[in-house]
């Protein structure tokens, strides 16, 4: 696995970018009535902290060439394929500047948008923790990496989804969120199962290695697999349902999860797993005619709605549709072009709706 990602030594600081934001997580749920309001503060600090390493590490990561690109820390290995490290290449390190950018920003945000809330501290807990939970879902060098770091993501937007846990819609829609991205999982635990199963090894680059020994038949069930994976992570349809109800959270809530970063996780699975796309016509036919419906149909339903969020919220699933599309035919460039620009203009088209909001005392409807 090592040869084809191409270890350019170990890279301990991509450990400390993954693991600050857990950091701030912990000590604001361990020492959240003795903070107060300076858990807004640290959890800024060490999301901006991560960020900073991020931009450190771009020489690492846009280093080598061909499948020895990027930068390498092993962390575990257990036995023959199945090692545990972090990857840090062009890909990953997109996503990760998205991450802990636009995440730091909104968590700044958030430090004036909770202030007075009961639970201050609490909230900060889990958005740091969420941003620990995308990092290892971006940064992880194999699928079983991939797919604790997926389901920690849902865990994670499942507590800030029903962060109001007094109002019944909350608890609903948190559980709703959660149900549906836990379709996805076993969607993307079947596709581990088979490349288990026919490579003996959980690595990106073994798997990917393989790609072209697979068969029609089997390759085409691991991209289904991990496509509901995707397609549920990513509310596309027919998997799209619990997106706009998850807008019950806090508004920063909608702008980091639902705009920058989770519910593009799928874009980034497609991309991450371009080797297997790239070997199956009718996989690419599927993926990018559901985004293609999705970005039609996302739209169509936005414009019946009277929510200000909820017309976000369909926005968002009609341009992510945009993205799957894109990487699903194999236009990766445009695709991810797309989610860097949408994940800044959606951002601050749902941190503008919480002004709005909060200005006019909680009042959603735009008429």
């Amino acid at each position: 696995m090592h040869h084809i990602l191409g270890v350019g030594g170990a890279y301990p600081l991509v450990v400390a970018l993954w693991l600050l934001p857990l950091a701030g997580a912990v000590i604001s749920w361990a020492f959240g009535p003795q903070l107060r309001s300076l858990a807004g503060w640290l959890v800024s600090g060490l999301v901006g902290a991560s960020f900073v390493l991020a931009a450190l590490s771009w020489g690492a990561a846009t280093q080598g060439a061909g499948d020895a690109l990027g930068a390498h820390q092993p962390l575990v290995s257990w036995m023959p394929g199945f090692d545990f490290g972090l990857l840090l290449d062009p890909l990953s390190l997109l996503w990760t500047f998205i991450i802990t950018g636009v995440g730091f920003l909104i968590v700044f945000y958030s430090i004036g948008y909770m202030d007075g809330d009961v639970a201050f501290a609490r909230f900060f807990a889990y958005m740091s923790f969420f941003v620990f939970a995308m990092l290892t879902l971006v940064l992880s060098d194999n699928f079983v990496g991939l797919l604790i770091g997926w389901g920690l993501v849902g865990l994670a937007s499942y507590f800030l989804i029903g962060f109001w846990f007094e109002r019944p819609s909350a608890v609903a829609a948190a559980r709703k969120a959660f149900v549906m991205n836990v379709v996805g999982d076993v969607g993307m635990m079947f596709a581990i199962f088979l490349i288990v199963a026919n490579v003996h090894s959980i690595g990106f680059g073994d798997a990917f290695a393989a790609a072209g020994s697979y068969g029609p038949g089997l390759l085409f069930a691991i991209c289904l697999a991990l496509f509901i994976g995707a397609a549920a992570k990513s509310a596309q349809v027919p998997l799209h349902t619990w997106l706009p109800d998850a807008m019950e959270g806090p508004t920063p809530v909608s702008a980091l999860i639902h705009a920058a970063t989770m519910v593009t996780a799928g874009v980034y699975l497609v991309a991450r797993c371009a080797p297997l796309w790239q070997h199956s016509a009718s996989a690419q036919l599927l993926v990018g005619t559901v985004g293609g419906l999705t970005a039609l149909l996302g739209a169509i339903l936005g414009t019946a709605q009277w929510d200000i969020k909820r017309i976000l919220a369909y926005s968002t699933m009609s341009q992510i549709g945009y993205m799957i599309m894109g990487v699903g035919v194999g236009a990766y460039e445009g695709g991810i072009a797309h989610f860097l620009t949408h994940a800044f203009f959606k951002a601050q088209l749902f941190l503008g709706a919480g002004l709005v909001i909060h200005a006019l005392g909680a009042e959603q409807d735009v008429r």
